[in-house]
């Protein structure tokens, strides 16, 4: 049951960064990533919302915690997970371990990227 939850969620939030990718193509062009820029900021707020909710005022159950968190904002960004697990290093008072994790995880991802690129290339 929790895997079809996650799999409901994800496919309405892919849904939805779609529709996003779409009207900012649309309305702002494409000469910025206005989109990405866009799901990742909006992702990171909703997740903010939701986690703030959970922690201070409500008691979810397990099932909507991973539809909402895991598949919708999986499925929308993945950004929204990585500003939570930024900002609970930062709660924690982890603060040399949360610069460490952000700028692990940007200058890797970057660079994995540009190594896959590399990679095809190399084959091509």
């Amino acid at each position: 049951m929790t895997y079809l939850l996650v799999f409901l969620g994800g496919g309405i939030g892919s849904t939805l960064r779609h529709i996003v990718n779409l009207l900012c193509a649309r309305t702002l062009g494409t000469a910025f990533p206005y989109s990405t820029f866009l799901i990742n900021i909006s992702g990171s707020l909703v997740m903010g919302l939701i986690a703030g909710y959970l922690a201070f005022k409500g008691d979810a159950s397990q099932n909507w915690r991973l539809f909402l968190m895991t598949g919708i904002l999986g499925g929308y960004t993945t950004f929204s997970a990585f500003s939570l697990d930024t900002a609970v290093l930062y709660e924690r008072g982890e603060l040399g371990l949360a610069a460490l994790y952000v700028l692990g995880s940007v200058v890797l991802s970057i660079a994995g990227v540009f190594a896959g690129l590399a990679i095809v290339r190399h084959m091509s």
